[in-house]
């Protein structure tokens, strides 16, 4: 599996009434992508839990800062806000995930809540580290709800010309109707759009951006689900005797492969990490998106899939967690 990373808790602060920011330290260097995660190891009765929390810093920045919200009953959140302090130590698999901004366009960002948290990394990293321009419509219950408040006043300060953020306030507006957000899109026809929020925001954004035409492959949607795995456990690959065998060939990570024994009852990811590929992954139970692969040649069978859409499956994209062979050659791309 991915190894391990130790981090240490630099500071924690408190963004609002029910939301924390932890700024994290690495033993050593560790690069990550805006708009990623970190799948994080909570101690509970039952042994480690697995959560992923978003990082709302950017590559540039000197330290990883994931903001944590509280959520109802929500063991793992209110674990965090109530015993993380500076100076403690948490445990985490790398950064992962492909809600990460395209290389050349500008960003439409849609955000509500706490999914505020990697829109503001993508929004970071694009303001610092280019000269594109950003958009953000970001939707809250009333004005103490608003996360990264005081940033977003400082970074449209810095960014003039660049940055045009909409705060969407439901005390004063009512929720955020599809008619409204098609009227803040439509002003960027050209942007690439991402979103991040509850299910039946993102839902609302994407039939807007439908509504003007958007095409799929310029739109990202984030999809978080509590974790019913536990990935901090190693996982020894087992095939039945007798299974048949499949060739698959491939990239990942700028590394090229070709195996020709790959049983048809294994899944794609764990098959790989039994054979030294560095497979990205964070849940392995088909929830989280973040072993994501391109489908070249060849057809797999998915057992679960909660995260990729239609026109995504459409356009080849496969989970490898639970990801089989159903064809005797299989080629495929991480990169």
């Amino acid at each position: 599996m991915s190894p391990l990373v130790q981090f240490r808790v630099v500071s924690v602060t408190a963004e609002t009434d029910d939301a924390k920011s932890f700024r994290l330290r690495a033993p050593g260097a560790l690069s990550y992508k805006p708009g990623q995660f970190l799948t994080i190891g909570i101690p509970s009765d039952r042994g480690t839990v697995a959560r992923c929390y978003s990082m709302s810093s950017a590559p540039h920045e000197d330290d990883i800062t994931i903001t944590v919200k509280r959520t109802p009953q929500g063991y793992a959140s209110n674990w965090m806000c109530d015993n993380v302090a500076a100076g403690d130590t948490i445990t985490a698999l790398p950064p992962s995930g492909q809600f990460v901004p395209s290389a050349e366009d500008d960003v439409l960002l849609f955000a509500a809540g706490s999914g505020i948290t990697p829109v503001m990394s993508i929004a970071k990293y694009v303001l610092a580290q280019t000269d594109r321009k950003v958009a953000l419509f970001y939707a809250n219950r009333d004005p103490a709800a608003v996360i990264f408040a005081e940033q977003l006043r400082a970074m449209s300060k810095d960014h003039p010309e660049r940055l045009h953020v909409v705060h969407w306030l439901e005390e004063l507006q009512s929720l955020p109707r599809q008619a409204d957000l098609q009227r803040f899109a439509a002003a960027y026809p050209q942007y690439s759009a991402y979103t991040c929020g509850p299910a039946p925001f993102m839902d609302a954004v994407t039939d807007a951006l439908n509504s003007l035409g958007f095409p799929h492959d310029r739109f990202k949607r984030e999809v978080f689900q509590s974790l019913s795995g536990n990935p901090f456990e190693t996982e020894v690959m087992v095939s039945e005797p007798g299974a048949e065998h499949a060739r698959v060939k491939g990239s990942c990570n700028g590394t090229s492969f070709d195996f020709d024994d790959w049983p048809s009852d294994v899944p794609l990811l764990q098959y790989l990490l039994s054979k030294g590929i560095d497979a990205p992954f964070s849940c392995r139970s088909g929830e989280c998106g973040a072993c994501c692969f391109q489908l070249v040649e060849g057809e797999v069978d998915m057992e679960l899939n909660d995260v990729l859409d239609s026109d995504e499956v459409a356009d080849g994209y496969r989970l490898a967690c639970q990801a089989k062979p159903s064809s005797d050659s299989i080629v495929i791309t991480y990169d």
